[in-house]
């Protein structure tokens, strides 16, 4: 996808306030008036979530606070939230933020980081002093509860009940989360949710609190449907579905996961790439991490219609499409890495392909989200090839990453890729082995557009998604028939090619004929990037006025673009069954109308 990029987020993490945090009060208050107690929220072996919690157990106001211990060597802090964290050796320090050092008497305020290492905090002190409190730092959280079970479901309403989690202090009640929020806090290991929509899905998950406050893992999950009501039924067929989902989009595009239900897309698709998650150092990881797992929702805003609160474990479009697949069961969810903008980092993952699927899988199987992801797609754009950067790894080194990626992630996962659509002789699809490394994947999504734009600025114009040869077509091999022949000729099956649409449109300014051929002075107007629009605005502010090799193209004023619409999505999804294809895919859901008219158009096509 050539015109990937990140916005500029710039967010730091959103605490809710404190509705009772008034008064001020030296610094230096003795820290015998507060407590700072300390709990591993999550273990994953190679690493750790820690929650400290500051509590104002005096009678007068703190106005500020500071977290001191240490740690053993070889465990340290990576990454921290609600607290400005520093070190020196062994030795860390955590400082409040500008918003959160304020409390009253009977508060309290928490922060937490993930570690590296296994190692406990020791030598507490907080404001200088003795740490002291109902808790001794670095005692065990709860241990997770037994997975819920479901009873006496109705229209609005079901019955949970679970096995009592273990403390060494004592249990003291238990969080009950639907769909990742938490909905009710209980002494007992049972709760009856009322008030839940007819005919709908929800998920539900269970975490122990002990005497000091500290909270354990969550439970399994159980999905629970209530009775009654309808809901869109799966897509029907054997065909890949696929869109992408851009972790950006929730800001100047204001996209949000919840926009696929509104849409009526969700019912319509198969699967979701979520894009992108960066390669850095020859790993995995996760990019914009406000975004993936820390923005919070309004009730209004979220796919369960139930408001984010401070303190759950997951926030963020993780959250959000956790809650997608509880509402829409047959949706699978896929991790993208890559892009064009983030795959530099591909040269040096081949480098060391084991340790690199790895870190991709560590990333998957974070316990934060484990259950939002179906799979990983790679989109290395190119290997042994150039994108935004020349890689030189050599034509074995896609192979060599894609068998890395399925011995680690086995056969209970999916494991695709993106991959150029370069059919022409000695171009992008020689250059790596893509038919040797199609047997340890599920599919390739073939780019199948982006052959032509204004990054060649004075044309000719040309549509950017041709399905097949034309006349006068700039360069020979640049359509998705050429690509497609390509790709099979060298072993690759059929079913595993799924064909690709662009939700956007590719546009010249200066141009003064309405066919394809037409000499331009430069990029169209768009409203993210000069020379890209998507079809939601191109449908009404440059109708389509001729079809060309498969695609629409428009002429109006001196701008000239071509796009898809849902009448040639039709004939490439005839084109693509036609060729056995194993379905489409597109790139990606924000371009599409608020109604969801391409999707439609590709669900139709293949059903």
């Amino acid at each position: 996808m050539r015109f990937r990029h990140r916005a500029a987020a710039g967010f730091a993490t959103l605490l809710l306030p404190f509705a009772g945090l008034v008064g001020l009060a030296s610094p230096a208050q003795a820290a015998t008036s507060a407590t700072a107690t300390y709990a591993k929220t999550q273990d994953w072996g190679t690493g750790f979530e820690g929650k400290w919690t500051v509590k104002n157990t005096g009678t007068t106001s703190l106005s500020s606070w500071t977290v001191e211990w240490d740690f053993p060597s070889g465990t340290s802090v990576s990454s921290a939230w609600d607290a400005d964290v520093t070190s020196s050796g062994t030795h860390w320090t955590a400082k409040n933020k500008s918003w959160n050092g304020t409390l009253a008497p009977g508060a309290s305020v928490s922060f937490g980081f993930n570690g590296a290492g296994s190692g406990s905090p020791a030598n507490c002190k907080l404001n200088g002093g003795s740490c002291d409190g109902g808790s001794t730092p670095g005692d065990a959280a709860p241990s997770a509860p037994g997975t819920p079970t479901a009873s006496d479901v109705t229209n609005t309403s079901v019955k949970l009940a679970w096995s009592a989690a273990t403390d060494d202090k004592g249990v003291k009640n238990y969080d009950v989360l639907r769909d990742g929020a938490r909905v009710a806090t209980v002494t007992t290991t049972s709760y009856t949710d009322t008030g839940l929509t007819a005919g709908t899905s929800y998920s539900y998950t269970v975490q122990a609190r002990d005497t000091a406050d500290q909270t354990g893992p969550a439970s399994g999950a159980v999905a629970v449907k209530t009775t009654g009501g309808t809901t869109d039924p799966p897509p029907t067929g054997d065909k890949v579905k696929l869109g992408y989902f851009t972790e950006w989009g929730v800001y100047g595009r204001n996209y949000h996961v919840k926009n696929l239900v509104t849409s009526g897309s969700a019912s319509k698709i198969t699967h979701i790439n979520y894009a992108f998650g960066n390669v850095k150092n020859g790993q995995c990881t996760v990019d914009d991490t406000y975004a993936a797992y820390d923005k919070a929702y309004t009730a209004d805003q979220s796919v369960s219609g139930t408001a984010d609160t401070w303190d759950q474990p997951l926030r963020g479009n993780f959250n959000q499409l956790r809650q997608l697949k509880a509402k829409y069961p047959h949706i699978k969810v896929l991790y993208s890495f890559g892009g064009w903008t983030y795959s530099g980092g591909f040269g040096q993952a081949a480098q060391n392909p084991a340790a690199f699927a790895k870190s991709c899988k560590a990333v998957v199987e974070d316990p934060r989200w484990a259950d939002v992801f179906d799979g990983i797609d790679i989109d290395w754009e190119y290997p042994n090839a150039c994108g935004l950067t020349c890689d030189t790894s050599g034509a074995a080194a896609f192979k060599n990453l894609m068998s890395a990626l399925r011995t680690e992630f086995g056969s209970n996962y999916l494991v695709t890729a993106a991959i150029t659509a370069d059919g022409s002789s000695g171009g992008k699809i020689d250059a790596a082995d893509y038919g040797g490394a199609s047997q340890y994947l599920n599919w390739y999504n073939v780019m199948t557009y982006d052959y032509f734009g204004a990054f060649n600025a004075q044309g000719p114009t040309a549509p950017h998604s041709p399905l097949t040869s034309y006349a006068g077509i700039p360069q020979a091999g640049f359509n998705s028939a050429d690509a497609i022949a390509k790709l099979k000729s060298k072993g690759v099956a059929s079913n595993k090619l799924l064909l690709g649409i662009g939700f956007y449109g590719r546009g010249w300014t200066g141009v003064t004929q309405a066919a394809p051929g037409g000499s331009a002075t430069g990029a169209a107007p768009g409203t993210y990037e000069a020379g890209i629009e998507d079809y939601k605005i191109l449908k009404n502010s440059c109708p389509a006025t001729g079809t060309i090799a498969g695609t629409a193209y428009a002429y109006c004023g001196n701008n000239w673009w071509s796009y898809d619409t849902p009448a040639t999505i039709a004939g490439k999804m005839a084109w693509a069954k036609n060729q056995g294809l194993g379905g489409a895919f597109f790139w990606e859901f924000s371009g599409d109308t608020s109604n969801g008219e391409l999707v439609s158009a590709i669900n139709s096509g293949l059903s």
